[in-house]
């Protein structure tokens, strides 16, 4: 049983034509997804990323929102550590003035 070129050449098409549907679906999933999900999150969540700022290549300051108190965090590739919260500097573990 020979394979003639037009097969093979069928063969190669139909090959591309599912390797860009699937394209074609990451396109949109990449571009629609967040708003959908956006959408369907409900208002009453009590925990929100509110901004991230990359400080170099390992350390990131966030703004976390949870239970209406915002806190200022430094993430690196040890633990967490808390900067500020509702404004307030917490140096040593203790809350004192931001200024």
């Amino acid at each position: 049983m020979a394979v003639d070129w037009l097969d093979i050449l069928r063969s190669l098409a139909a090959l591309a034509f599912v390797a860009g549907l699937v394209l074609l679906a990451a396109s949109a999933g990449r571009r629609f997804l967040p708003r959908l999900q956006a959408r369907l999150a409900t208002a009453d969540r009590r925990l929100a990323v509110i901004e991230t700022l990359p400080l170099d290549a390992r350390n990131r300051l966030v703004l976390v929102r949870a239970d209406e108190k915002e806190h200022l965090l430094v993430l690196s590739s040890g633990a967490p550590v808390v900067v500020a919260t509702n404004g307030t500097a917490v140096v040593d573990g203790r809350a004192g003035s931001a200024t």
